[in-house]
């Protein structure tokens, strides 16, 4: 791996490329206009919060390490570093780094030429947990470790410590002097979190010396027991802290996987826990509940109460009385073994039931804070190889996209602003943001037909390759064989979008006749068959699909199957009959000459070179992801009538990232990139032009597209070196318009953030794009007498 930023990846169950998010970039208040949303954190004043107290904060697992500038250091190593070591500057809530008072009196530029010279003006009162004063032996034991120039140290990430030339004692004890070989734009960005030299001192103490401990810290708090076994991290008040205290006694950081946090809240098992809008949904749900039983006073006649009390949503709800009768008929009826099953099923029906009433009074006592997440969703389109290498092909696709109504699709049921993310490079509020997408180009599908039919694809083109062949290498994986199959399990297999079409565009009517058809004389076997054959006629077959399962598309599916199901009857019959006669079984007959095969045409889908345009389409099926696989079912619709087909593969998040992104198994992808304070370092790495390596294959560092330009690399390269602020984020826009152009990538929307909270916890929710103030945090004061009067 080259000198550039190397850095920490981890893959989250939502399919979403989480680095840690790190600070810096420089003045210009005005530029990159208002944040999108605010931080939604219950902000109360010190004098307003209670001393004392335990939070349990969900976080999605335990830390392998404690380092963060490790290779496999996550979000919650950075989140136990925010708390207790220091950071020289932190994010406000527009992602906009400032000079953290606690350890910083000054920090600033002092010298340009002949070198780059940075002055750091320390806190006289920060010391390390151990009495030690923090200083200048501090940030050269962590600039050795980080300049990439002893191999010994196993680190993930060296940006801009390697160009530093050195670092010494100021005039006092409290002055630090860093001298720079080459100009860095985003010096802001280094030496946060700062650890003591006693973890980056030796390669045997970083390597291994902080993974599960920190015996020295320097926070408003400290790391109190790591447990495994209940899967908790304490953090508890640091006694030699010497800023404003921490309010509360202990923060405890405790593993809660995204699909069972509405449990374990309602459990008392955590008190703040980020949500997926299925969770969010729960909580308004029992809310309401709640608030229609005190209109009814108290005695549950509200909306949202079922039959027995138990709510009007949730396990059983969908339930039909006839399917509820059929239940009760083979739970008693004459055969034994069928009743035993159907009453065990019962049993465990009823007592889902109950957990989840019983979960939804619990979930009455939080509320849902909301914000925008500090990333941004994109389509990502794999330039190496296929149809997309073809940058008349991106483009067309891109341009094709209505990103307000994917925007809208998302943020609008949430009540967050919808509005599509204008850059790569930055969100809205951070200085270096500006809406660069006219680079491109906004929706226009005559213009995306266009630029498809320059690059020689046309409607009705002749097909020579074999029916069925897939889009991409011939071993390109269809199902990753990692996630349970069938409906219900969130992978539900490949779905092609167009090819129902079939080959002139007639088989789609055939197969939805004979689908018909035969699925009347099954109707009768039941009354769940007959409600589920009753809602798939219902269906718009162009609707997208709002819930996993996609109805439209399954409607689709089974019309076909069953239409193909009924031509091969017909034909082996035919043959059967012929046989019977006698007409094939004469051999002084001879065998019949082969009839001549009709001509194969896309149809209304476009060819080129007797291939079709399929692309295939990677999606994550795991738990939280549901919002990615609806845009993806509308993207999906969207190129169908562009004349596009769609291969839709759902596979299991733990290889998403690994078997498909990274590998480049894919021709389409959805996935979020984390917004960053220093675009110039930060997304260098992302949007780099791949380099071939020696083995024939790319280097392509975190550019996953692999689509980059030298002119791209070397604006960014320009920017990180530039020290006049204003310019270096010019250069970093100019960047950002080119990767636009390159139809590489294309910003969506940014990432929904909800946060489920007790409602008297105050300064701690959805932070958005700013980071948590941890000695604020804490519970609210209960009002005295007086104001309980009022």
């Amino acid at each position: 791996m080259s000198q550039r930023r190397r850095r920490s990846l981890a893959l989250l169950t939502s399919g979403v490329l989480a680095l840690p998010l790190l600070t810096g970039c420089g003045a210009g208040d005005d530029e990159g206009g208002p944040a999108a949303a605010g931080q939604d954190i219950a902000t109360t004043t010190r004098d307003k919060v209670a001393d004392g107290g335990v939070l349990r904060w969900a976080v999605d697992s335990l830390p392998d390490t404690l380092n963060a500038f490790q290779a496999d250091a996550d979000a919650t190593t950075s989140r136990i570093a925010g708390a207790v070591l220091p950071q020289l500057f932190v994010l406000d809530a527009k992602g906009r780094p400032v000079a953290n008072p606690d350890y910083l009196e000054k920090a600033e530029v002092i010298e340009r030429e002949p070198k780059q010279v940075v002055l750091y003006k320390l806190n006289q009162q920060a010391v390390w947990s151990d009495g030690r004063e923090i200083g200048a032996p501090d940030f050269v034991a962590q600039w050795r470790a980080l300049n990439g120039k002893d191999s010994a140290y196993w680190t993930a990430r060296n940006a801009g410590y390697e160009r530093i030339e050195k670092i010494e004692k100021g005039k006092t004890d409290l002055e630090v002097r860093v001298t720079f070989a080459k100009p860095y734009a985003d010096w802001r960005s280094l030496f946060s979190p700062l650890y003591p030299k006693q973890v980056t001192g030796t390669p045997d103490a970083f390597n291994e010396g902080a993974r599960g401990t920190l015996k020295v810290t320097a926070g408003p708090f400290a790391l109190g027991a790591i447990d495994k076994k209940t899967g908790t991290a304490a953090l508890t008040r640091n006694p030699r802290w010497w800023g404003k205290q921490a309010k509360l006694d202990t923060l405890v950081l405790t593993a809660v996987p995204r699909a069972e946090r509405p449990a374990a809240l309602a459990a008392g098992k955590v008190d703040l826990a980020e949500i997926d809008r299925s969770g969010a949904e729960r909580i308004a749900l029992a809310r309401r509940d709640a608030a229609g039983k005190a209109g009814k006073g108290g005695k549950g006649g509200a909306g949202g109460a079922g039959a027995g009390g138990a709510p009007a949503h949730g396990p059983g709800a969908a339930v039909t009385p006839a399917q509820a009768t059929l239940s009760w008929a083979n739970a008693f009826g004459t055969d034994e073994e069928k009743a035993a099953q159907e009453k065990e099923t019962r049993t465990k029906h009823t007592e889902a039931v109950k957990r989840y009433a019983d979960e939804q009074v619990a979930l009455r006592g939080f509320t849902v804070r909301k914000s925008l997440e500090p990333a941004y969703t994109q389509l990502a389109m794999n330039g190496a190889s296929g149809p997309l290498a073809d940058e008349r092909v991106r483009r067309a696709v891109a341009r094709a996209l209505d990103r307000q109504a994917l925007a809208d699709l998302v943020l609008k049921p949430l009540g967050l602003p919808a509005k599509p993310v204008g850059s790569h490079v930055a969100l809205a509020g951070q200085q270096a943001y500006a809406d660069n997408s006219d680079a491109l180009g906004g929706q226009d599908a005559k213009a995306a037909q266009a630029l498809l039919a320059d690059a020689g694809w046309r409607r009705g083109g002749k097909l020579t390759e074999p029916a069925g062949a897939k889009a991409g290498p011939e071993s390109a994986p269809q199902d990753d064989g990692k996630t349970p199959a069938g409906p219900g399990t969130g992978n539900d297999g490949l779905y092609i979008v167009g090819e129902d079409d079939g080959v002139n565009g007639e088989a789609a009517e055939a197969g939805a006749d004979a689908g018909a058809d035969a699925g009347a004389d099954t109707r009768a076997a039941g009354a769940g068959d007959a409600a589920a054959a009753d809602g798939e006629q219902d269906g718009e077959q162009d609707g997208v699909s709002p819930v996993l399962a996609p109805a439209p598309f399954g409607a689709q599916q089974k019309a076909s199957l069953l239409a193909q199901a009924v031509a091969a009857r017909t034909a082996d019959d035919g043959k059967r009959s012929a046989a019977r006669d006698g007409d094939a079984a004469d051999p002084a007959k001879g065998s019949p000459a082969p009839a001549k095969q009709a001509a194969r045409t896309s149809g209304n889908m476009l060819a080129k070179d007797g291939k079709a345009l399929t692309l295939r389409f990677v999606l994550p099926a795991g738990p939280g992801s549901e919002s990615l696989r609806t845009v993806g079912e509308r993207i999906s619709q969207t190129l169908r009538k562009l004349g596009v087909n769609t291969e839709t593969t759902k596979v299991a998040d733990d290889s998403f990232f690994k078997d498909h992104i990274a590998s480049g198994q894919y021709d389409l992808a959805l996935y979020s990139w984390p917004a960053t304070a220093f675009p110039a370092t930060d997304a260098r790495p992302i949007f780099a032009k791949p380099e071939p390596a020696a083995d024939g294959s790319l280097l392509v560092e975190q550019n996953y597209t692999r689509v980059g330009t030298d002119h791209i690399d070397q604006l960014f390269d320009q920017a990180v070196g530039e020290l006049d602020e204003a310019q270096s984020r010019e250069l970093v826009r100019k960047a950002d318009a080119r990767i636009w152009a390159a139809a590489g990538s294309i910003p969506l929307f940014q990432r929904p953030e909800l946060v489920a909270v007790r409602p008297s916890l105050v300064n701690a929710g959805a932070f958005g794009l700013g980071a948590p103030r941890y000695q604020d945090i804490g519970w609210k004061k209960a009002p005295k007498a007086k104001e309980k009067k009022k």
